[in-house]
């Protein structure tokens, strides 16, 4: 059975805020962070929300998540507010079939008729549990700030409070890559059902005046693709957590040891692009690679290795923790990232972050991130990833100088402080902006 989604309420005895007026730099906001998927571990939701809230919350402010299943793990000085779903996702439970009591709910018997139809209904859902909610709570909240759900309830939320949302990249990037791999004309249909939520998105990021995103190369795509004006975005890059992510000196880096995070097996991903690289190296040097996580069984990777006869050269090592994680980045060569489009580039950033040599595609805002402190080739180009990896695997020195760019580049330029600074001067840009209306 699910709990009945009143779940928590807002900490209680918050300081009344007057926010009719601009705001200085010294006093406390009260933030409600939306979030409708918050895995720590999988995607750059759970990653955003998490250290994000930290970093405003160290700043003096008062936050709020609000999140629905997988809920994300957050510091002791935010507070998590679960909206519980029917969760139709769980791994542990994949498309249970709910209970007769729990479809009497609407929204939930909206949610399991369009996973039915093979929709994608998270966005939506959560946002009209959001609007409930913040029917009821909306006093105890000066701005909310929405990650990427989009949702119709969002709209709601915008006639009651400031309201501003991230979009990290466009989604309708993965849409088109997904459709163009799928291998039948049913298939194609099956992923254009299952993006269908990107209407709705791009329907309510229209109407909302102030968005942020993490790089140049994000806005000016989301821009493109959901037909809205340059000037309602205002950039603010990711940090890094450069407490976790960091060099190990006592750990040896091993010589030919390649280490992939993007396990992922969608096309977006562009791992296929590295094992066609990898079944080429062989030919020139003896190597290890590792893929942290787990491949679909029946996906396109697990059957090029398969069929390349790679797997004495790579392993994929599931679910790591984040210490396993650094110490992988620490033993490593080099890194890989070979993703077709990236919003931002978490894997790069925190293998720079680790002194770990890296190579990435020209995809989206990875040179951005990375800048001249590691090696870009051009995307979906094996023959491009494979001179890469044989140039940093022949020339240690090289690999080393690069490593230690990376390193400097991150700690120079990607914080959750200053992140989090810049995204408090769009709180009180759309705070002094909505009591102007």
């Amino acid at each position: 059975m699910i709990k009945k989604p009143n779940v928590c309420a807002p900490r209680k005895n918050r300081r009344p805020l007057k926010i009719g007026r601009p705001t200085g730099g010294d006093i406390p906001l009260r933030i409600c962070l939306l979030t409708y998927r918050g895995n720590p571990h999988c995607g750059g939701q759970g990653v955003y929300a998490r250290y994000l809230s930290t970093a405003l919350a160290e700043l003096g402010h008062r936050v709020d998540v609000i999140s629905g299943p997988p809920y994300p793990k957050l510091d002791s000085k935010v507070h998590l507010v679960r909206l519980p779903s029917l969760d139709l996702y769980n791994p542990e439970d994949l498309f249970r079939m709910p209970s007769a009591s729990e479809l009497s709910n609407p929204i939930n018997l909206l949610e399991w008729l369009d996973i039915s139809s093979m929709g994608f209904p998270e966005p939506l859902t959560f946002g009209l549990r959001v609007k409930k909610y913040l029917k009821r709570y909306r006093h105890h909240y000066d701005i909310v700030h929405d990650n990427q759900s989009l949702s119709y309830g969002v709209l709601s939320v915008k006639k009651w409070l400031p309201t501003i949302a991230t979009i990290h990249h466009p989604i309708t990037i993965d849409r088109r890559l997904a459709v163009r791999s799928a291998p039948t004309f049913l298939e194609k249909l099956q992923q254009l059902r299952w993006y269908s939520f990107i209407g709705m998105q791009k329907r309510v990021s229209r109407r909302l005046s102030h968005l942020v995103t993490v790089s140049n190369s994000a806005r000016n795509d989301i821009a493109v693709d959901f037909s809205i004006s340059p000037e309602n975005f205002r950039v603010v890059p990711n940090g890094i957590d450069t407490e976790q992510f960091h060099p190990i000196p006592t750990i040896k880096r091993e010589k030919n040891r390649i280490i992939v995070t993007n396990s992922a097996d969608t096309p977006l991903k562009g791992l296929k692009y590295l094992m066609a690289a990898a079944a080429r190296l062989r030919h020139e040097c003896k190597f290890r690679m590792f893929v942290i996580g787990t491949p679909n069984k029946n996906g396109t990777v697990a059957r090029m290795v398969r069929q390349m006869g790679l797997g004495a050269s790579v392993t994929f090592t599931g679910r790591v923790s984040t210490s396993d994680l650094v110490k992988h980045y620490a033993r490593a060569s080099v890194a890989v990232v070979p993703s077709v489009y990236e919003g931002f580039g978490f894997p790069a950033g925190e293998a720079m972050a680790c002194g770990t040599p890296v190579i990435c595609t020209a995809a989206g805002a990875l040179p951005e991130l990375v800048g001249d402190a590691g090696m870009v080739v051009p995307p979906a180009d094996p023959g491009a990833l494979f001179e890469a990896l044989k140039a940093f695997l022949k020339d240690p020195d090289l690999a080393s100088r690069m490593g230690n760019a990376g390193l400097a580049r991150v700690n120079r330029q990607y914080t959750w402080e200053a992140a989090a600074q810049k995204t408090l001067s769009v709180y009180r840009e759309a705070i002094r902006d909505y009591h102007r209306l």
